[in-house]
């Protein structure tokens, strides 16, 4: 057996896989009721990562950070399809569950959250892939995404990274899932100006274009020129020997222009 390697300061870090959860209007829920609300997303989250069979994050040196209202967990790279399907159909489907089974003064539970994958240094978490994770789940197209999922009946509003999209969905490792399931889309957040990187939306019962109404940043889709444009090469309005064409989208009221045009008609009928 080989010896390990002896790391040096410049080597880069392992990758890991990375996702991201937190919890819509956490800081409004009455204090009293923090600590048993988080305990049910941290319960709800244990058991669709068992249904998946997918490790416990805690059971990872430096696999589980919190973030007060909610984590990022972090995985082995090779189980990076598993965390987009079906982990994020099966925990929105846990949190539908949650919804009708939860008693009325209890809050509503919506999720957002991010997968991304990248170099990690362990156990107190340098390196990028950790804020590119933290940013696509702030992101503002996240965030409207999860407008789109309440009027769905959806609880769950998701960001992968592109390079996530490439290797799971992309690559055909996501037997539920297809690309019409996912929005393509850049991931900026408000308070992050330098931040700016292209993601890929999902929202679990949606398709990509179903949630294209709610973002502001999504991409336009391939389509026909409008019926009503010109395209480039149009020509331009012909133009007789005896004179100019013009074309008024509307009626002429001005005077000046009215009786300018006049003129040229009776000029016209005079030659």
């Amino acid at each position: 057996m080989d010896a390990p390697l002896h790391a040096e300061p410049l080597d880069v870090p392992a990758e890991l896989a990375l996702v991201a959860i937190d919890m819509e209007k956490y800081s409004q829920i009455p204090e009293a009721k923090m600590a048993a609300t988080r305990c049910d997303v941290d319960d709800i989250v244990a058991n669709v990562l068992a249904e998946c069979h997918l490790p416990a994050p805690q059971d990872f040196p430096g696999g589980y950070k919190d973030s007060g209202d909610g984590a990022i967990l972090l995985f082995p790279p090779s189980v990076l399809a598993r965390l987009v399907d079906p982990l994020l159909g099966r925990l929105n489907a846990a949190l539908v569950r949650y919804e009708r089974q939860r008693l009325a003064s209890s809050p509503h539970l919506r999720l957002r959250a991010s997968v991304h994958v990248g170099p990690l240094s362990l156990p107190h978490h340098r390196g990028t892939a950790i804020n590119e994770t933290a940013r696509l789940l702030d992101s503002q197209a996240t965030r409207q995404a999860l407008s789109a999922a309440k009027d769905s009946g959806a609880f769950l509003a998701a960001a992968l990274s592109e390079v996530v999209f490439q290797r799971t969905v992309h690559a055909g490792r996501t037997p539920d899932l297809s690309p019409h399931h996912f929005l393509e889309t850049v991931a900026r957040v408000s308070d992050k100006p330098g931040f700016e990187q292209p993601c890929r939306i999902h929202v679990p019962g949606l398709t990509g274009p179903a949630v294209r109404p709610y973002l502001t940043d999504a991409a336009s889709p391939a389509s026909a020129p409008s019926p009503t444009a010109q395209p480039s090469h149009a020509p331009t309005a012909p133009v007789a020997d005896s004179g100019g064409t013009f074309q008024f989208h509307g009626r002429v009221s001005d005077p000046t222009i009215a009786n300018r045009i006049e003129n040229l008609r009776i000029d016209r009928r005079q030659r």
